[in-house]
């Protein structure tokens, strides 16, 4: 007698679902890196990723479902769904809850959407940081933002269907072109400029990485340069840290300017491709992207292909080594270091890693010298910056300033003052993860090292200004909030600490001295720099504001 045929266990293929994953991936290559872009075509289409489509996509692309499913629920944008569950409703509407939105209302936006939606037909759901934190408060109808929202603008774009992003009216490739773009980048590739003289330059003007960390430009060029064989490049275009919307901005108004830096810095050091990160709530600047490179491509001004590369929702991944991460289809999860990633960075390979407003300036650097833009700055720092400024102040918005301004200066000379009514109490430097600044520091220059001594840092230069009709221990509750959100999980000490901070936080009087036993722990062992720098709300209320007692 013979045995029975062996039952493959675990969920059928399901034919149908199958079909209609391959449709959707068309004849686009089966590759791993490529798996984030996939379930965001799935999603788009059905709503959610149903098990059904999970379980094709893993039969597709020969991998198992749970390295899918994996990659699928560490992402806040992607929705998995169990075995028979319905998708959510046609339409979400976000309102971003974090610091600048707080400040300006979001709890009571809220509850006024949430109360006048239908809940079988519309979602209402708290989001992190929408990088619109000058027209707070926000709330995102489908991929609508809307600014200074209001439960009436919200609800009558969610009955009027008014559910998708605008295009910018950005600079387009011809009107660049009329203004001399493209024609460093031809200097350079044609070795009128050679590429020694170029790293030169950018040292000589005090260029930084812009992006938080302030790494020397042309220091980072040599570096990457000096590696052998093929490398990479990438740009992280994910700004999620609350309070920083300036890539946005930058590139809603030029985008070229980005592109054509980034061409330039590829070929000086080597790159054979150029990835660009952009975060899912940016999806105008998506179509912009894809817009203009292929209008570079059609004009044959594209020495190196550009790959754009669409993330998720998760702020983790504007750590450089959990981007490259997530850019090869994987979980955002921070490597350990070294090996950095001018060494061994996206695919094993030495990458060049940049943010957009770094990449932004090197046009203008070149044009108009290397002395022209160290001379810039004040209080001894070199170069411009475009801050982030929202909450309390008459004019929030990016503001093109000096290098090393104090906040004092910013909020007077480019800002308009405090908004009426308002008195300031204090400010974030650096967004998030920067720490608070009491009144009595106002005078303090805004630039890289020069917080330290107050365990503060400016970061990616987003100022979020409060007044004394606004509570520290409250700003710093909901900052807490969401680094224990945000937190990847790698690690005990960022995951569990964050928590622990956040229950601690929550009581009536703080206890100081079990939040620094937590907080020494999460800055030794935290594997990267969230949770590493998580505590330092905390921490500055409790040394600058008497935060211990509310």
């Amino acid at each position: 007698m013979k045995s029975p045929k062996p039952q493959q266990k675990g969920r059928p293929l399901d034919e149908t679902a199958l079909g209609e994953v391959q449709a959707l991936l068309g004849m686009r290559p089966r590759r791993r890196d490529l798996l984030i872009e996939f379930l965001h075509l799935i999603q788009d289409r059905f709503g959610g990723l149903h098990a059904r489509h999970i379980k094709a996509l893993a039969h597709e692309m020969r991998m198992t479902e749970a390295e899918v499913f994996e990659v699928a629920s560490f992402y806040h944008h992607f929705e998995p769904l169990a075995e028979g569950a319905k998708a959510p409703p046609q339409l979400t509407i976000r309102v971003c809850d974090s610091v600048s939105c707080m400040l300006a209302g979001a709890e009571a936006l809220l509850k006024a959407v949430e109360g006048g939606v239908n809940p079988r037909e519309v979602r209402v759901i708290r989001a992190p940081c929408v990088g619109r934190c000058a027209e707070a408060p926000v709330a995102v109808v489908g991929q609508n933002a809307i600014g200074h929202a209001s439960a009436e603008r919200v609800l009558s774009a969610a009955e009027r269907d008014e559910t998708t992003a605008a295009l910018p009216a950005a600079r387009t490739l011809d009107d660049y072109l009329e203004e001399g773009g493209y024609s460093l980048l031809n200097d350079v590739r044609t070795g009128r400029i050679a590429p020694e003289t170029l790293i030169e330059t950018l040292s000589n003007a005090g260029l930084r990485g812009m992006g938080g960390a302030g790494f020397p430009a042309g220091r980072k060029w040599a570096i990457v340069r000096a590696m052998p064989g093929g490398k990479l490049m990438t740009i992280n275009a994910d700004e999620g840290e609350p309070g920083t919307f300036k890539d946005r901005v930058l590139l809603e108004a030029d985008p070229h300017r980005m592109l054509e830096g980034a061409l330039i810095a590829a070929s000086v050091v080597g790159a054979e491709r150029i990835f660009i990160y952009l975060r899912d709530e940016y999806p105008h600047l998506r179509a912009l992207l894809l817009r203009e490179i292929a209008a570079l491509e059609q004009a044959g001004l594209l020495p190196i292909p550009f790959e754009l590369r669409r993330g998720a929702g998760a702020y983790i991944c504007g750590e450089e080594s959990a981007m490259l991460e997530s850019i090869e289809g994987k979980r955002g999860l921070p490597r350990q270091r070294p090996p950095y990633i001018a060494e061994k960075g996206l695919f094993g390979r030495p990458t060049l890693n940049h943010n957009v407003e770094t990449l932004f300036w090197l046009r203008e650097i070149v044009e108009k010298g290397p002395d022209w833009f160290a001379a810039q700055g004040r209080n001894g720092a070199k170069g411009f910056r475009s801050y982030s400024v929202s909450g309390r102040v008459r004019r929030p918005g990016v503001k093109l300033a000096p290098a090393g301004i104090t906040l004092k200066q910013l909020v007077s000379e480019f800002c308009g003052g405090m908004a009426e009514g308002h008195s300031l109490a204090g400010y974030l430097p650096g967004g998030a993860s920067g720490g608070m600044l009491p009144a009595s520091l106002a005078d303090e220059p805004l630039d890289f090292g020069r917080l330290d001594k107050h365990g503060c840092f400016v970061g990616s230069h987003a100022v979020v200004v409060f007044s004394d009709k606004d509570d520290p221990r409250a700003i710093a509750r909901n900052l807490m909030q969401f680094f224990a959100d945000e937190s990847c999980g790698q690690c005990t000490p960022c995951r569990v600490g964050s928590e622990k901070l956040l229950a601690l936080m929550q009581a009536r009087t703080w206890d100081a001295e079990l939040m620094a036993d937590i907080e020494q722990v999460m800055r030794d062992a935290s594997i990267c720099g969230l949770g590493q720098a998580a505590p330092n709300p905390m921490r500055s209320v409790l040394r600058f504001f008497a935060g211990k007692e509310a």
